[in-house]
């Protein structure tokens, strides 16, 4: 039994299962809650095999229809690859509880196929070793993730749904058109055997320019962030927290694949990676004060993603004295930060159902009247401010070591202003927290599964910080950073 488990094609079921789900939860819309819930759950219990089999055996490649490279599609899992799918299943089973108290059965049985839809392109995209089944997964995730923010209706939903559906489909066309040169520069469109055939020439830099062009789009960076701050702050709350936790890692998971797999060596300098870093800290400065200024509670979270994901970016310039520390302190920020992002979204809703709104300076004492929803922010909010012992501190301080090691001061600077005006801004929703509004308003119950779905993905952020050497042990598995030495 043992041996059927370790070899059993867990990459196939990550996969197929949220796309069977979901056409199940389409067609018998009765059931969509339960079917949902299910399945996403037995997709979490998917993952756990996957990782068993992984630290057991180490990479794990599978040959979809016993067809591999160069004429088929195989799909592909190392620790990079697992420590992202780890992270989708814990938001996944966070922000499913939390949805089914959210959403009513009219919203229910429109968000659950298209989540479970969401769910299968981005176990897709995790696994995948091919950069046009990238782009595939990429539009059906992209696609779903648009149907997903206009699901609440209304005009600023509907047109922050409109713009983020421009906005991808634009990133997934200049993708495209960068898959297609390296298709017609080097015959194939397999990962490993780009990485072989590859060599430096005018169609890698322009493949390469295109590509991160496309990504840098669908990641939101500075400053083509212009489309996620409007549809993630008008999105329903549980899908706020999908696209700023998930979806937007997703575009960075790739960017980073491909720089390491193809474009690293080949393009590699200190222009290009000057370029992101610059990128990066200018995303942490304007995103953490568009923050500071907003006076609704979703839009602030929304522009803090703006910030957060500027410090995966300062990896590029870091890595090039020290590859290792550097890629591995951006993951872990990548992690803490998709489970702290869920965790503050889903709060924000529970204030926003609570009061019928979210406007900071009108909380009316939540702490009292809404504890665990404020004890889940504040607990978010410690690893959006890398404070110890959370995750988002371990993170930092990995990747601040490594630039005090390397003397690069001016990243040391930016990291501790981003720090300290996260501090700002999440201190002033706390206080707004204590404080009655000038004008009392209705309340409306928050249902208890909404209420602990946040704060358990909040202690989850808090608790990864006591995880350092699992997770970075983790991604050792399969050499992806280009460790001399691995142990699987």
């Amino acid at each position: 039994m043992e041996v059927v488990f370790k070899e059993f094609p867990w990459v196939a079921v990550l996969i197929l299962l949220p796309l069977l789900g979901g056409i199940v939860c389409f067609l018998f819309s009765g059931i969509a809650k339960f079917t949902g819930l299910m399945t996403v759950f037995f997709t979490a219990l998917s993952v756990l095999g996957l990782g068993w089999q992984i630290f057991d055996n180490g990479v794990y490649r599978h040959a979809v229809g016993g067809w591999g490279a160069p004429l088929g599609i195989d799909l592909y899992a190392d620790g990079l690859s697992l420590l992202m799918l780890a992270a989708t299943a814990f938001v996944a089973l966070g922000v499913s509880v939390y949805s089914a108290g959210y959403f009513e059965r009219g919203y229910s049985t429109r968000f659950w196929p298209i989540w479970l839809f969401l769910l299968g392109a981005l176990n897709a995209l995790f696994l995948t070793a091919d950069i046009f089944n990238l782009y595939v997964t990429l539009e059906l995730m992209g696609l779903a993730a648009v149907a997903l923010a206009g699901l609440a209706g209304g005009k600023n939903a509907l047109t922050g749904a409109m713009r983020y559906l421009l906005a991808t489909l634009l990133g997934s066309l200049v993708y495209l058109l960068g898959v297609a040169l390296l298709y017609h520069g080097f015959g194939t469109v397999d990962i490993t055997l780009l990485a072989q055939r590859a060599e430096a020439s005018p169609v890698i830099w322009a493949a390469f320019g295109l590509i991160a062009a496309g990504l840098m789009l669908k990641t939101a960076l500075f400053p083509l962030h212009f489309w996620l701050p409007p549809a993630h702050g008008s999105a329903p709350p549980p899908v706020s927290a999908l696209l700023s936790a998930l979806v937007v890692k997703a575009s960075f998971y790739i960017l980073l694949r491909l720089w390491l797999e193809i474009f690293g060596p080949l393009v590699s300098n200190t222009d290009v990676s000057t370029l992101f870093g610059l990128l990066g800290a200018a995303a942490i400065l304007w995103g953490s004060v568009q923050a500071l200024r907003q006076t609704r509670l979703k839009l602030m979270i929304a522009y803090s993603t703006v910030a957060q994901i500027g410090y995966l970016f300062l990896a590029f310039p870091l890595a090039t004295a020290a590859g290792v520390a550097a890629w591995s302190a951006a993951m872990y920020l990548a992690f803490s930060h998709a489970l702290a992002k869920a965790a503050m979204f889903l709060a924000a809703g529970n204030m926003l159902r609570f009061g019928g709104h979210d406007r900071i300076s009108d909380l009316d004492r939540v702490v009292q009247r809404l504890p665990l929803a404020a004890a889940a922010f504040a607990l978010a909010g410690m690893s959006i401010m890398g404070l110890p012992p959370s995750g988002g501190f371990i993170g930092k301080w990995l990747m601040l070591e490594v630039a005090i090691k390397q003397g690069r001061w001016e990243i040391v600077i930016v990291m501790i202003l981003g720090g300290l005006l996260a501090a700002a801004y999440i201190f002033k929703v706390l206080g707004h927290t204590f404080t009655q509004a000038p004008s009392p308003h209705e309340s409306k119950a928050v249902p208890a599964s909404m209420e602990w779905s946040a704060l358990l993905l909040a202690i989850a952020a808090v608790l990864l910080g006591f995880l350092a050497i699992p997770v970075l042990s983790l991604l050792n598995i399969g050499n992806p950073f280009g460790i001399s030495e691995v142990t699987p």
